[in-house]
């Protein structure tokens, strides 16, 4: 559920009718919904009542200050995977203790301001960043906190780009060298073990590889307390996909994914780190755009938007599907005909969608691509020199831009000539 609706013909994002949004800030932008980030989170937190347990909003998702902010005044947790996301989660007022950091790249600096700043735990991917870790933190006469990023080879049977728990992927270690890699870094001064951490891909609409994924490290947690570890924290990941169609069959829902997890940790007196990025924020945003024309080709017409791969990355990287609404209504009966969606980039691929059957479109029309609010603006780029689009965000009748659209001035002015030039 989102809170994107038609009313008396208009499509609104909550209460405010999007081309209100559009005469004030332009075409294309993103805009947000308080209403379903709120919701979306909260779904996650009944789902694991009676568990101990920390949602961590997965920041790659989405990082605008203004979307953290809601997030972390709900309580949740944040996930980065950056010295950059760290700071932005700080900036939003996340306390250390609330920021858990993953990926596999971490440098020494990025360690070092995590220590410093306060961090809930690393997310340790490999051996060789167990050992810059443990020299960091013992150069600052710290503890760091960590959980060691297990592969435990599961198809999460999705993309494969955004696969993560096969054995060929570059995350975590084989969960067959589980024993000798957690001994590795008992050893080490300044670390601290506190659990296991496993995350096997992104948008997953079948709770079986969760399931596979999640009974191998209950049972690793098992196998290692027999060996004297202090597993005490189980971060599961996230991962669990929304539908971006109408057409598909829905995802299973938290409340389910909720139950799941239940099962397979009962028992261990564990608390769960749950790091849920697309979930969250995807069905929250829209990306708004215009017509700027219809062109006649061969066999096909082409609707080429303002918008382009720049601001929507997804369609053209993973092949991604979005369903595209005119803003005002079709009136009953209306007949619909095939189009490409298409943006201004010179680039063959600045393809949004090829042959998608829509209402009968003009120049100067307002459409809505659903489900943009993750992996949208964050993944979003100044190619061609085309400006990063605004962020808004709504909440009931209000209206907030939380990231302007910024000039051609201000684009070209971080550029710095040689004054040999």
């Amino acid at each position: 559920m989102d809170h994107f609706l038609y009313r008396n013909g208009i499509l609104h994002a909550e209460d405010v009718p999007l081309p209100e949004i559009a005469a004030q800030v332009g075409t294309p932008f993103y805009v947000y919904s308080t209403a379903t980030l709120t919701r979306h989170y909260q779904l996650f937190k009944d789902a694991l009542d009676g568990v101990p347990n920390m949602v961590c909003f997965a920041m790659k998702a989405n990082s605008n200050q203004a979307v953290l902010k809601v997030l972390a005044g709900l309580g949740a947790g944040m996930d980065v995977v950056s010295g950059g996301e760290y700071a932005r989660a700080k900036a939003a007022g996340v306390p250390g203790e609330r920021i858990v950091f993953s990926g596999v790249g971490k440098t020494r600096a990025e360690m070092r301001a995590a220590l410093e700043g306060g961090i809930r735990q690393f997310n340790i991917e490999s051996e060789p960043e167990m050992g810059v870790l443990s020299e960091v933190a013992s150069s600052m006469g710290a503890t760091a906190p960590v959980t060691i990023r297990v592969n435990p080879d599961v198809d999460a049977r999705t993309h494969e780009k955004i696969a993560t728990g096969k054995s060929d992927n570059k995350f975590g270690i084989p969960i067959s060298r589980a024993k000798e890699v957690y001994a590795l870094a008992a050893s080490l001064p300044g670390l601290e073990v506190i659990g296991i951490d496993v995350h096997i891909g992104s948008q997953l609409v079948d709770l079986e590889p969760f399931e596979q994924a999640y009974a191998k490290v209950a049972e690793l947690t098992r196998m290692l307390r027999a060996e004297g570890h202090d597993i005490r924290r189980l971060d599961l990941g996230g991962g669990l996909g929304i539908p971006y169609t109408r057409s598909n069959e829905a995802p299973p829902l938290p409340t389910d994914y909720g139950a799941l997890i239940k099962r397979c940790v009962a028992g261990l007196d564990v608390e769960v780190e749950i790091e849920p990025g697309r979930l969250i924020a995807g069905n929250a945003g829209l990306l708004v755009s215009s017509v700027i024309y219809l062109k006649n080709g061969e066999g096909r017409d082409f609707l080429i938007l303002d918008a382009a791969m720049n601001d929507l990355i997804r369609p053209s990287m993973y092949g991604a599907y979005h369903d595209i609404d005119p803003v005002v209504e079709p009136a009953p009966g209306a007949g619909r005909q095939p189009y490409d969606v298409v943006g201004p980039v010179c680039e063959s691929g600045d393809t949004f969608a090829k042959g998608r059957e829509l209402p009968p479109l003009v120049s100067g029309d307002l459409v809505a691509f659903r489900s943009a609010g993750a992996y949208g603006a964050v993944m979003s780029s100044e190619y061609n020199t085309r400006p990063l689009i605004p962020e808004v965000l709504v909440k009931g009748d209000h209206v907030a831009v939380i990231r302007p659209r910024p000039t051609f001035d201000e684009i070209i002015n971080r550029d710095i000539v040689p004054e040999w030039l």
